[in-house]
């Protein structure tokens, strides 16, 4: 299977521009592309996931990556697929997102050997002048158009600053700075992005001669991945200091059944016979390929020690095998204990399992509580702390709140 066949199989590709002509530059390893990443934290995450999975396996195909950081867009902001406007970020912030990036991108795509790129666009948007651009770049955008697409659509309702109206300019700019400079001939993005990825595509044309070559490919689920980085207690980062290695092995291994094979394909480089051999599982076997799902990734980003271990600690919370020590941990103090013991409720609300012992209450009777395994649902149910020595006790609310709780 060749390269493009390959994206379409996992399930990557949406839209193009132009599709004999993409697949023969992907498949030949001619492909100059990019992908954009707003520098909007300090760290990449799991919604970042698609693209830096797609720009490894295009790496690996002898295709060209390169990421561009938004250090320019994001002292504006982006309103594709936002409700409201995004707030003012200063140089220094985005700066020092900016080297955290990179750094993170390291792991995915290989920068040596000009084998890819990483360029910022604040090193052509700011210098620009303004009636130079109004000259130059605006004849080549209809306002009747612009407000056709989407994303300016939906932000048309509340109320669409002149700043941000302008954000599609810039992106089509940045797609001609790219040509002009590093011949990059191909952008990717998500299906939110589609309208101001065509708007560079047909700058370089108008620019330059309709000989020019620029491709436009969208990623199918891009606007899907991003909602991927988000969970009920926030973000799940790539950085450890913000996601530890067991918290995002523990995302990916609790994912909904019916996403795990789409996961798989999308995001792992397993082979896609081996993943096409897994839709046939079902049950328990389902557990094993969100196993699967989880080591892959959390190796691809933290590397196999920090996978392995995770692995371990999550065997330790369902089927109460492995090492424990490596899940979220609270360490009981003497001031915790009533005579030597802890009741329950105590343990919930010391931990942080329950925000206090009413909730704790609640969850308990509910049948929402387990310790090391099995159901507890007395409220009155003590512990004494010699059972906390070693790796102590690993004491489970609902489906995904964990603590090892030991005695310290």
């Amino acid at each position: 299977m060749k390269v493009y066949e390959e994206l379409v199989a996992r399930g990557l590709i949406a839209q193009v521009t132009n599709e004999e002509e993409i697949k023969k530059m992907v498949d030949e390893g001619k492909a100059v592309f990019y992908i954009g990443f707003d520098p909007t934290a300090d760290s990449l995450h799991v919604g970042h996931f698609m693209a830096l999975c797609l720009m490894k396996r295009l790496q690996m195909a002898g295709n060209k990556p390169i990421a561009l950081i938004g250090g320019g867009t994001a002292m504006i902001g982006d309103p594709s697929g936002r409700s409201d406007m995004r707030q003012m970020m200063t140089k220094e912030t985005i700066d020092h997102n900016v080297e955290c990036f990179k750094k993170q991108m390291s792991r995915f795509i290989d920068f040596s050997e000009d084998k890819a790129l990483l360029a910022n666009n604040a090193d052509w948007l700011l210098d620009l002048n303004y009636v130079e651009v109004l000259r130059d770049i605006g004849p080549h955008f209809s306002v009747n158009r612009m407000l056709t697409a989407e994303c300016y659509k939906q932000r048309m309702e509340k109320g669409l600053s002149f700043l941000e109206f302008n954000y599609m300019i810039m992106q089509s700019y940045d797609f001609y700075e790219l040509f002009q400079r590093y011949g990059c001939n191909m952008q990717f993005g998500g299906d939110d992005q589609w309208s101001n990825m065509l708007g560079g595509t047909e700058l370089i044309r108008r620019k330059l001669g309709k000989d020019a070559h620029a491709m436009t490919i969208t990623l199918l689920l891009n606007s899907e991945g991003k909602k991927m980085g988000k969970t009920q207690s926030g973000a799940v980062w790539l950085d450890p200091n913000k996601t530890s290695p067991f918290e995002f092995y523990q995302y990916w291994r609790n994912v909904a059944d019916q996403d795990v094979l789409k996961c798989l394909r999308m995001l792992t480089f397993l082979p896609l016979e081996q993943i096409d051999e897994m839709d046939r599982w079902e049950g328990s076997q389902l557990n094993q390929a969100k196993e699967i799902l989880a080591y892959e990734l959390t190796q691809l980003v933290h590397g196999k020690e920090e996978a392995k271990k995770a692995q371990q600690a999550s065997r330790a919370l369902f089927a109460g095998g492995g090492d424990a020590t490596h899940m979220p941990s609270y360490a009981l103090k003497e001031e915790d204990l009533k005579d030597g013991c802890i009741d329950i409720l105590g343990l919930l609300t010391a931990s942080g399992l329950a925000g206090s012992r009413s909730e704790a209450r609640r969850n308990v009777e509910q049948g929402g509580v387990s310790v090391d395994g099995v159901q507890e649902k007395d409220v009155k149910k003590s512990y004494a702390k010699e059972g906390f020595a070693g790796d102590g006790k690993v004491v489970k609310r609902g489906k995904k709140n964990f603590v090892r709780i030991y005695m310290e």
